[in-house]
Protein backbone atom coordinates (compact mmCIF):
# COMPACT_ATOMS: atom_id res chain seq x y z
CA UNK A 1 0.00 0.00 0.00
CA UNK A 2 1.34 3.38 -0.96
CA UNK A 3 1.43 5.99 1.85
CA UNK A 4 1.61 9.51 0.61
CA UNK A 5 3.85 12.14 2.11
CA UNK A 6 0.75 14.19 2.98
CA UNK A 7 -0.61 11.41 5.19
CA UNK A 8 2.73 11.07 6.94
CA UNK A 9 2.87 14.81 7.56
CA UNK A 10 -0.73 15.01 8.83
CA UNK A 11 -0.40 12.02 11.16
CA UNK A 12 2.83 13.34 12.51
CA UNK A 13 1.47 16.82 13.13
CA UNK A 14 -1.67 15.41 14.75
CA UNK A 15 0.37 13.23 17.09
CA UNK A 16 2.64 16.12 17.99
CA UNK A 17 -0.35 18.41 18.68
CA UNK A 18 -1.96 15.78 20.90
CA UNK A 19 1.22 15.21 22.88
CA UNK A 20 1.87 18.93 23.17
CA UNK A 21 -1.71 19.53 24.39
CA UNK A 22 -1.34 16.76 26.99
CA UNK A 23 2.00 18.20 28.08
CA UNK A 24 0.54 21.70 28.42
CA UNK A 25 -2.35 20.32 30.50
CA UNK A 26 0.07 18.46 32.76
CA UNK A 27 2.16 21.63 33.06
CA UNK A 28 -0.97 23.60 34.05
CA UNK A 29 -1.87 20.96 36.62
CA UNK A 30 1.61 21.29 38.08
CA UNK A 31 1.49 25.08 38.23
CA UNK A 32 -2.04 25.26 39.72
CA UNK A 33 -1.86 22.13 41.82
CA UNK A 34 -5.27 21.15 40.44
CA UNK A 35 -6.18 17.83 38.86
CA UNK A 36 -9.61 19.07 37.73
CA UNK A 37 -9.13 22.16 35.58
CA UNK A 38 -12.62 22.24 34.04
CA UNK A 39 -15.90 20.54 35.01
CA UNK A 40 -15.47 18.28 31.99
CA UNK A 41 -12.34 16.76 33.54
CA UNK A 42 -14.43 15.15 36.33
CA UNK A 43 -18.12 16.17 36.37
CA UNK A 44 -18.94 14.33 39.61
CA UNK A 45 -16.01 15.78 41.55
CA UNK A 46 -16.68 19.24 40.12
CA UNK A 47 -20.34 19.17 41.18
CA UNK A 48 -19.46 18.00 44.68
CA UNK A 49 -16.70 20.60 44.98
CA UNK A 50 -19.15 23.32 43.93
CA UNK A 51 -21.55 22.29 46.71
CA UNK A 52 -18.75 22.35 49.27
CA UNK A 53 -17.51 25.72 47.98
CA UNK A 54 -20.98 27.18 48.45
CA UNK A 55 -21.05 25.83 52.00
CA UNK A 56 -17.61 27.33 52.58
CA UNK A 57 -18.79 30.73 51.29
CA UNK A 58 -21.80 30.56 53.62
CA UNK A 59 -19.51 29.70 56.51
CA UNK A 60 -17.39 32.74 55.61
CA UNK A 61 -20.54 34.89 55.69
CA UNK A 62 -21.31 33.52 59.15
CA UNK A 63 -17.85 34.74 60.23
CA UNK A 64 -18.85 38.25 59.14
CA UNK A 65 -22.21 37.91 60.89
CA UNK A 66 -20.53 36.78 64.10
CA UNK A 67 -18.19 39.77 63.94
CA UNK A 68 -21.17 42.10 63.57
CA UNK A 69 -23.05 40.27 66.32
CA UNK A 70 -20.08 40.52 68.68
CA UNK A 71 -19.82 44.25 68.02
CA UNK A 72 -23.52 44.87 68.74
CA UNK A 73 -23.61 42.65 71.82
CA UNK A 74 -20.45 44.22 73.22
CA UNK A 75 -22.06 47.66 72.94
CA UNK A 76 -25.17 46.35 74.73
CA UNK A 77 -23.02 44.81 77.46
CA UNK A 78 -21.04 48.03 77.93
CA UNK A 79 -24.22 50.09 78.25
CA UNK A 80 -25.61 47.61 80.77
CA UNK A 81 -22.34 47.80 82.73
CA UNK A 82 -22.75 51.57 82.85
CA UNK A 83 -26.36 51.12 83.97
CA UNK A 84 -25.22 48.74 86.69
CA UNK A 85 -22.70 51.31 87.94
CA UNK A 86 -25.39 54.01 87.97
CA UNK A 87 -27.84 51.86 89.94
CA UNK A 88 -25.14 51.02 92.48
CA UNK A 89 -24.55 54.73 92.91
CA UNK A 90 -28.29 55.39 93.31
CA UNK A 91 -28.49 52.73 96.04
CA UNK A 92 -25.61 54.45 97.82
CA UNK A 93 -27.49 57.75 97.67
CA UNK A 94 -30.64 56.06 99.02
CA UNK A 95 -28.69 54.81 102.02
CA UNK A 96 -27.27 58.30 102.55
CA UNK A 97 -30.76 59.78 102.33
CA UNK A 98 -31.86 57.60 105.23
CA UNK A 99 -29.42 59.27 107.61
CA UNK A 100 -31.60 60.92 110.29
CA UNK A 101 -28.98 63.63 110.81
CA UNK A 102 -29.59 65.10 107.35
CA UNK A 103 -31.29 68.46 107.10
CA UNK A 104 -33.98 69.29 104.58
CA UNK A 105 -31.35 71.15 102.55
CA UNK A 106 -29.15 68.05 102.57
CA UNK A 107 -32.01 65.98 101.21
CA UNK A 108 -32.73 68.58 98.53
CA UNK A 109 -29.09 68.35 97.47
CA UNK A 110 -29.44 64.57 97.23
CA UNK A 111 -32.61 65.02 95.17
CA UNK A 112 -30.71 67.27 92.77
CA UNK A 113 -27.93 64.70 92.50
CA UNK A 114 -30.49 61.96 91.83
CA UNK A 115 -32.03 64.10 89.09
CA UNK A 116 -28.65 64.02 87.39
CA UNK A 117 -28.46 60.24 87.85
CA UNK A 118 -31.90 59.95 86.27
CA UNK A 119 -30.65 61.84 83.21
CA UNK A 120 -27.56 59.62 83.12
CA UNK A 121 -29.74 56.51 83.29
CA UNK A 122 -31.87 57.80 80.42
CA UNK A 123 -28.67 58.38 78.48
CA UNK A 124 -27.70 54.73 78.85
CA UNK A 125 -31.21 53.56 77.97
CA UNK A 126 -30.98 55.69 74.81
CA UNK A 127 -27.47 54.53 73.89
CA UNK A 128 -26.65 54.19 70.18
CA UNK A 129 -24.58 51.76 68.15
CA UNK A 130 -22.29 54.45 66.73
CA UNK A 131 -24.12 54.59 63.40
CA UNK A 132 -27.24 56.36 64.64
CA UNK A 133 -29.23 53.25 65.56
CA UNK A 134 -30.52 52.85 69.13
CA UNK A 135 -29.49 49.74 71.06
CA UNK A 136 -32.67 49.29 73.08
CA UNK A 137 -35.51 50.31 70.75
CA UNK A 138 -36.27 46.80 69.49
CA UNK A 139 -36.96 46.70 65.75
CA UNK A 140 -37.52 50.47 65.68
CA UNK A 141 -33.83 51.13 65.22
CA UNK A 142 -34.22 54.83 64.36
CA UNK A 143 -36.62 55.61 67.24
CA UNK A 144 -35.28 56.93 70.56
CA UNK A 145 -36.43 54.31 73.09
CA UNK A 146 -37.20 56.53 76.08
CA UNK A 147 -38.56 60.05 76.47
CA UNK A 148 -38.44 61.78 79.86
CA UNK A 149 -41.78 62.75 81.41
CA UNK A 150 -43.28 63.76 84.76
CA UNK A 151 -43.38 60.17 86.07
CA UNK A 152 -39.93 59.20 84.84
CA UNK A 153 -39.93 58.17 81.19
CA UNK A 154 -42.11 56.43 78.64
CA UNK A 155 -40.98 53.75 76.21
CA UNK A 156 -41.31 54.52 72.49
CA UNK A 157 -39.70 51.41 71.02
CA UNK A 158 -41.21 47.96 70.54
CA UNK A 159 -40.72 44.54 72.11
CA UNK A 160 -38.61 43.15 69.28
CA UNK A 161 -35.15 41.67 69.70
CA UNK A 162 -33.02 41.79 66.55
CA UNK A 163 -31.02 38.68 65.70
CA UNK A 164 -28.38 37.48 63.26
CA UNK A 165 -27.78 34.08 61.67
CA UNK A 166 -24.40 33.17 63.15
CA UNK A 167 -24.29 29.50 62.15
CA UNK A 168 -26.21 27.14 59.90
CA UNK A 169 -28.83 26.36 62.53
CA UNK A 170 -28.31 29.19 65.02
CA UNK A 171 -29.79 32.66 65.20
CA UNK A 172 -28.46 34.76 68.06
CA UNK A 173 -30.26 37.78 69.57
CA UNK A 174 -28.02 40.83 69.25
CA UNK A 175 -30.27 43.37 70.99
CA UNK A 176 -32.65 43.58 73.93
CA UNK A 177 -35.90 45.50 74.16
CA UNK A 178 -35.43 48.50 76.44
CA UNK A 179 -38.82 47.85 77.98
CA UNK A 180 -37.74 44.42 79.21
CA UNK A 181 -34.66 45.91 80.90
CA UNK A 182 -35.73 49.29 82.23
CA UNK A 183 -39.50 48.91 82.68
CA UNK A 184 -40.24 45.31 83.62
CA UNK A 185 -38.91 45.57 87.17
CA UNK A 186 -40.94 43.87 89.89
CA UNK A 187 -41.75 46.03 92.90
CA UNK A 188 -41.14 45.11 96.52
CA UNK A 189 -39.45 41.79 97.15
CA UNK A 190 -40.54 40.45 93.78
CA UNK A 191 -43.54 38.56 95.19
CA UNK A 192 -45.36 41.22 97.17
CA UNK A 193 -44.89 44.90 97.93
CA UNK A 194 -45.63 46.65 101.20
CA UNK A 195 -46.54 50.27 101.77
CA UNK A 196 -48.21 52.84 104.00
CA UNK A 197 -51.34 54.75 103.00
CA UNK A 198 -51.23 58.53 102.69
CA UNK A 199 -53.62 58.97 105.62
CA UNK A 200 -51.05 57.69 108.09
CA UNK A 201 -49.12 60.94 107.83
CA UNK A 202 -52.28 62.98 108.34
CA UNK A 203 -53.14 61.03 111.49
CA UNK A 204 -49.65 61.45 112.90
CA UNK A 205 -48.61 57.79 112.76
CA UNK A 206 -44.93 56.91 112.66
CA UNK A 207 -45.22 53.25 111.66
CA UNK A 208 -42.54 51.89 109.33
CA UNK A 209 -43.24 48.66 107.44
CA UNK A 210 -40.52 46.31 106.20
CA UNK A 211 -40.36 44.94 102.63
CA UNK A 212 -41.14 41.48 103.99
CA UNK A 213 -40.26 38.04 102.68
CA UNK A 214 -41.85 34.75 101.62
CA UNK A 215 -41.76 32.02 104.26
CA UNK A 216 -44.12 29.49 102.66
CA UNK A 217 -44.39 29.51 98.88
CA UNK A 218 -47.26 27.03 98.89
CA UNK A 219 -49.39 29.24 101.17
CA UNK A 220 -49.17 32.34 98.96
CA UNK A 221 -52.49 33.53 97.55
CA UNK A 222 -51.56 36.53 95.41
CA UNK A 223 -54.32 38.51 97.14
CA UNK A 224 -54.36 42.14 98.21
CA UNK A 225 -54.33 42.91 101.94
CA UNK A 226 -54.51 45.80 104.36
CA UNK A 227 -53.15 45.86 107.89
CA UNK A 228 -55.49 48.09 109.89
CA UNK A 229 -54.59 49.47 113.32
CA UNK A 230 -56.82 50.27 116.23
CA UNK A 231 -55.51 52.30 119.17
CA UNK A 232 -57.52 52.42 122.40
CA UNK A 233 -56.25 55.39 124.45
CA UNK A 234 -55.05 54.84 127.98
CA UNK A 235 -57.44 55.41 130.83
CA UNK A 236 -56.65 55.72 134.52
CA UNK A 237 -55.12 52.41 135.51
CA UNK A 238 -55.39 50.98 131.98
CA UNK A 239 -52.52 51.41 129.49
CA UNK A 240 -52.98 52.24 125.84
CA UNK A 241 -53.74 49.18 123.71
CA UNK A 242 -52.77 48.92 120.03
CA UNK A 243 -54.04 46.04 117.91
CA UNK A 244 -54.07 45.26 114.20
CA UNK A 245 -56.18 43.18 111.85
CA UNK A 246 -55.09 41.79 108.49
CA UNK A 247 -57.92 42.09 105.96
CA UNK A 248 -57.92 40.11 102.72
CA UNK A 249 -59.38 42.55 100.19
CA UNK A 250 -59.68 39.85 97.54
CA UNK A 251 -61.93 37.37 99.36
CA UNK A 252 -63.04 39.38 102.38
CA UNK A 253 -61.27 37.15 104.89
CA UNK A 254 -59.23 38.14 107.93
CA UNK A 255 -56.09 36.02 108.26
CA UNK A 256 -55.23 37.82 111.54
CA UNK A 257 -57.83 39.48 113.78
CA UNK A 258 -57.25 41.95 116.61
CA UNK A 259 -53.65 40.95 117.18
CA UNK A 260 -51.68 42.83 119.84
CA UNK A 261 -49.10 45.08 118.22
CA UNK A 262 -45.47 44.71 119.27
CA UNK A 263 -43.01 46.92 117.33
CA UNK A 264 -40.62 44.85 115.20
CA UNK A 265 -42.32 41.54 115.95
CA UNK A 266 -42.85 39.33 112.85
CA UNK A 267 -46.33 39.41 111.36
CA UNK A 268 -46.90 36.13 109.51
CA UNK A 269 -49.91 35.23 107.35
CA UNK A 270 -50.63 33.40 104.07
CA UNK A 271 -46.98 32.46 103.49
CA UNK A 272 -45.66 35.99 104.06
CA UNK A 273 -43.67 37.58 106.87
CA UNK A 274 -43.10 41.27 107.58
CA UNK A 275 -42.80 43.59 110.53
CA UNK A 276 -43.87 47.09 111.49
CA UNK A 277 -41.91 49.40 113.76
CA UNK A 278 -42.69 52.77 115.25
CA UNK A 279 -46.01 53.95 116.65
CA UNK A 280 -48.97 53.65 114.28
CA UNK A 281 -51.93 55.93 115.04
CA UNK A 282 -55.54 54.83 115.36
CA UNK A 283 -56.95 53.89 111.91
CA UNK A 284 -53.50 53.84 110.34
CA UNK A 285 -53.32 51.40 107.45
CA UNK A 286 -50.58 49.53 105.65
CA UNK A 287 -50.90 47.65 102.38
CA UNK A 288 -49.60 44.33 101.08
CA UNK A 289 -50.14 43.86 97.34
CA UNK A 290 -48.82 41.45 94.70
CA UNK A 291 -45.67 42.78 93.05
CA UNK A 292 -46.17 44.50 89.71
CA UNK A 293 -43.79 45.93 87.14
CA UNK A 294 -42.50 49.47 87.59
CA UNK A 295 -39.79 51.18 85.56
CA UNK A 296 -36.46 52.25 87.05
CA UNK A 297 -37.30 55.78 85.97
CA UNK A 298 -40.57 55.85 87.93
CA UNK A 299 -38.80 54.51 91.01
CA UNK A 300 -36.22 57.28 90.72
CA UNK A 301 -38.85 59.95 90.12
CA UNK A 302 -40.77 58.81 93.23
CA UNK A 303 -37.54 58.85 95.20
CA UNK A 304 -36.70 62.39 94.07
CA UNK A 305 -40.21 63.54 94.98
CA UNK A 306 -39.95 61.97 98.44
CA UNK A 307 -36.67 63.73 99.17
CA UNK A 308 -37.89 67.05 97.80
CA UNK A 309 -41.20 67.24 99.64
CA UNK A 310 -40.71 65.84 103.11
CA UNK A 311 -40.10 68.25 106.02
CA UNK A 312 -38.19 67.15 109.10
CA UNK A 313 -40.47 65.74 111.82
CA UNK A 314 -41.11 62.23 113.19
CA UNK A 315 -44.23 61.66 111.07
CA UNK A 316 -42.61 62.84 107.83
CA UNK A 317 -39.45 60.91 108.69
CA UNK A 318 -41.47 57.69 109.00
CA UNK A 319 -43.21 58.29 105.66
CA UNK A 320 -39.89 59.08 104.00
CA UNK A 321 -38.31 55.94 105.48
CA UNK A 322 -41.13 53.82 104.05
CA UNK A 323 -40.54 55.35 100.63
CA UNK A 324 -36.77 54.95 100.88
CA UNK A 325 -37.16 51.29 101.87
CA UNK A 326 -39.39 50.69 98.86
CA UNK A 327 -37.04 52.56 96.52
CA UNK A 328 -34.06 50.60 97.82
CA UNK A 329 -35.87 47.30 97.29
CA UNK A 330 -36.99 48.32 93.80
CA UNK A 331 -33.45 49.36 92.89
CA UNK A 332 -32.14 46.00 94.10
CA UNK A 333 -34.64 44.34 91.78
CA UNK A 334 -33.48 46.63 88.96
CA UNK A 335 -29.89 45.58 89.57
CA UNK A 336 -30.91 41.92 89.51
CA UNK A 337 -32.65 42.48 86.16
CA UNK A 338 -29.60 44.19 84.66
CA UNK A 339 -27.31 41.44 85.93
CA UNK A 340 -29.65 38.80 84.48
CA UNK A 341 -29.66 40.46 81.06
CA UNK A 342 -25.88 40.92 81.17
CA UNK A 343 -25.49 37.24 81.98
CA UNK A 344 -27.58 36.39 78.92
CA UNK A 345 -25.52 38.73 76.72
CA UNK A 346 -22.30 37.31 78.14
CA UNK A 347 -23.52 33.80 77.39
CA UNK A 348 -24.16 34.88 73.80
CA UNK A 349 -20.67 36.35 73.49
CA UNK A 350 -19.18 33.14 74.82
CA UNK A 351 -21.25 31.15 72.34
CA UNK A 352 -19.83 33.31 69.53
CA UNK A 353 -16.32 32.32 70.62
CA UNK A 354 -17.26 28.64 70.42
CA UNK A 355 -18.93 29.15 67.03
CA UNK A 356 -15.82 30.96 65.74
CA UNK A 357 -13.68 28.01 66.75
CA UNK A 358 -16.10 25.55 65.17
CA UNK A 359 -16.31 27.73 62.04
CA UNK A 360 -12.51 27.74 61.69
CA UNK A 361 -12.45 23.95 61.95
CA UNK A 362 -15.24 23.75 59.38
CA UNK A 363 -13.34 25.96 56.94
CA UNK A 364 -10.31 23.70 57.26
CA UNK A 365 -12.49 20.64 56.65
CA UNK A 366 -14.13 22.26 53.61
CA UNK A 367 -10.74 23.18 52.15
CA UNK A 368 -9.52 19.62 52.72
CA UNK A 369 -12.58 18.13 51.02
CA UNK A 370 -12.24 20.45 48.01
CA UNK A 371 -8.55 19.58 47.80
CA UNK A 372 -9.28 15.86 47.89
CA UNK A 373 -11.74 16.29 45.04
CA UNK A 374 -9.84 18.71 42.79
CA UNK A 375 -6.16 18.78 43.72
CA UNK A 376 -3.51 16.92 41.76
CA UNK A 377 -1.15 14.34 43.24
CA UNK A 378 2.24 16.10 42.87
CA UNK A 379 4.27 12.89 42.47
CA UNK A 380 1.90 11.37 39.92
CA UNK A 381 1.60 14.66 38.01
CA UNK A 382 5.40 15.20 37.84
CA UNK A 383 5.88 11.61 36.70
CA UNK A 384 3.23 11.99 34.01
CA UNK A 385 4.68 15.36 32.91
CA UNK A 386 8.14 13.82 32.57
CA UNK A 387 6.74 10.89 30.60
CA UNK A 388 4.79 13.19 28.28
CA UNK A 389 7.85 15.39 27.80
CA UNK A 390 9.91 12.33 26.86
CA UNK A 391 7.20 11.12 24.49
CA UNK A 392 6.96 14.53 22.84
CA UNK A 393 10.71 14.73 22.34
CA UNK A 394 10.73 11.23 20.83
CA UNK A 395 7.81 12.08 18.57
CA UNK A 396 9.52 15.27 17.43
CA UNK A 397 12.68 13.35 16.54
CA UNK A 398 10.66 10.68 14.75
CA UNK A 399 8.68 13.30 12.84
CA UNK A 400 11.87 15.07 11.85
CA UNK A 401 13.37 11.84 10.64
CA UNK A 402 10.28 10.88 8.61
CA UNK A 403 9.91 14.28 7.02
CA UNK A 404 13.56 14.19 6.03
CA UNK A 405 13.25 10.99 3.95
CA UNK A 406 13.64 11.40 0.15
CA UNK A 407 14.43 9.15 -2.86
CA UNK A 408 17.20 11.56 -3.67
CA UNK A 409 18.98 10.24 -0.58
CA UNK A 410 19.37 6.87 -2.36
CA UNK A 411 20.55 8.11 -5.78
Amino acid sequence: MRISSNIIYNNGVGQLNTLQSQLQRAQLQLSTGRRVLTPADDPVASARALEISQSKEMNTQFVTNRTNARSSMSLVDQSLQNTDDLLQDVKRLIVNAGNPALSQQDRLSLATELEGRLDDLLGQANATDGTGGFLFSGYKLATQPFAKNSTGANYQGDQGARDLQVATSRKLPISVSGSSIYEEILTGNGTFVTGATAGNQTRGGTGIISPGSVVDQAALTGHKYTIDFTVVPATPGVPEVTTFTVNDLTNGGQPLLNQPYKPGEPIIFDGMQLDIKGKPADLDQFTVDPSTNQSMFTTMRNLITALSASPSNPVADAERTNQLNLANQNMSNALDKVLSVRASVGSGLKELDHLDSAGDDLNIAYAQQIGDLLDADPVETISRFTQLQTNLEAAQKSYKALTGLSLFNFI
